[in-house]
C-alpha cells in the first residue's frame, strides 16, 4: 500500500508554522509522526490534504483556523481550583497546564495564578492561527485489526499500550 486512503497508518515528517512566524514545530531529524487516516486523528485541513498523497510526496499547505484547531474563543477563561490541575511545581503566566476532567486531562494555557486557583484560557495554544504545513510522506500501510478497533495508530510515532 502506497497511497493514503481511509483505515491507512501513515508515517510523515512535518515542519508546522504560523504565518506570523511566532511558532514553529518539526518533526525533522527525529522520529516521524503517525495517524491513523479517517479517524481524526490529526487536524481536519490537515488530514483532507493527506488524502490521496503517496509515499515519499512532499507538499506545503496552508490550514485556515477553522480547519485547524479553531477559531479563537474570547470567552474561553475559567478560574480552576489549583488542586485540579496534573502538573506539580510553581505556577506563572503563559505556562501549559493540565487539568483533570471527567473526559480525561485537557490542555490550558494559564493567564492569572491565585494562591488556591488559577485563570486559564482554555482554547488550543494554536487555535486562532493560520498554520503551515511541510510534510513529507514516509510510510503509508493497512491499519491492524487492533488499530481500527482503537481509533488510532500503534508502534513507533503512534500510540503503545
Amino acid at each position: 500500500m502506497s497511497q493514503i486512503t481511509k483505515n491507512s497508518v501513515v508515517n510523515f515528517h512535518y515542519t508546522l508554522t504560523d504565518v506570523e512566524g511566532s511558532f514553529n514545530e518539526s518533526s525533522v531529524g527525529d522520529e516521524s509522526a503517525a495517524y491513523l487516516h479517517g479517524y481524526g486523528n490529526i487536524i481536519p485541513g490537515l488530514e483532507n490534504e493527506m488524502d490521496g498523497r503517496l509515499v515519499g510526496d512532499e507538499f506545503s499547505v496552508t490550514i485556515q483556523p477553522i480547519d485547524g484547531y479553531g477559531v479563537l474563543q474570547e470567552d474561553s477563561v475559567q478560574r480552576v481550583p489549583i488542586k485540579h490541575l496534573s502538573n506539580k511545581g510553581p505556577l506563572k503566566k503563559g505556562t501549559v497546564v493540565g487539568i483533570n476532567t471527567s473526559e480525561g486531562v485537557r490542555q490550558a494555557r494559564v493567564v492569572k495564578v491565585g494562591k488556591f486557583n488559577v485563570d486559564v484560557d482554555t482554547n488550543h495554544p494554536l487555535a486562532g492561527r493560520v498554520l503551515k504545513f511541510d510534510v513529507s510522506i514516509v510510510s503509508v500501510r493497512e491499519a491492524t485489526d487492533e488499530e481500527l478497533k482503537h481509533g488510532h495508530a500503534h508502534g513507533p510515532g503512534g500510540h503503545e499500550h
